[in-house]
């Protein structure tokens, strides 16, 4: 029987919504991040807080505005690692990220490649936002057990 690791990761989250470069999109519901509102994203994940820092992955999935008494989001987002020793690899993220909050915790489901059966969670703190524009800079920090 293999044994369990626990791993960490820390990666920076770039969320541009809308504009020329964007890499998240409204699908569906009003704007400005009211309930109902729903985003597909295709966003890099860099070493560093800076959007010049080295590429490590994409956070690819959904978020939606799921809360009427504060901005609160359903999180359905896969991290796909391009480097390193996780590439290939991704890990899946599904839960409540209540974005007004100095820390976020949601909980990591499982993954793929060396995160098959894995499971943890991230912990979500948001670096910059622009809340003319709905982008911000969200800093991870993510724990999975894994074989």
């Amino acid at each position: 029987m293999r044994t369990e690791k626990l791993s960490h990761l820390h990666f920076y989250f770039h969320d541009t919504l809308g504009g020329k470069n964007a890499t998240a999109v409204q699908i569906a519901g009003p704007e400005n991040f009211r309930f109902g509102m729903m985003v597909m994203v295709d966003s890099p994940l860099t070493e560093g807080p800076e959007r010049s820092s080295k590429l490590v992955g994409r956070a690819q999935g959904l978020y939606a505005v799921a809360a009427q008494q504060e901005v609160a989001l359903l999180m359905v987002t896969n991290f796909v690692f391009m480097a390193g020793k996780f590439n290939g690899s991704s890990i899946s993220v599904v839960g409540r990220n209540p974005i007004s909050h100095a820390i976020r915790e949601m909980p990591d489901l499982g993954g793929s490649g060396v995160f098959r059966y894995g499971r943890g969670y991230a912990s979500a703190r948001t670096v910059w936002d622009d809340a003319k524009t709905g982008s911000g800079i969200v800093e991870y920090n993510v724990n999975v057990l894994h074989f």
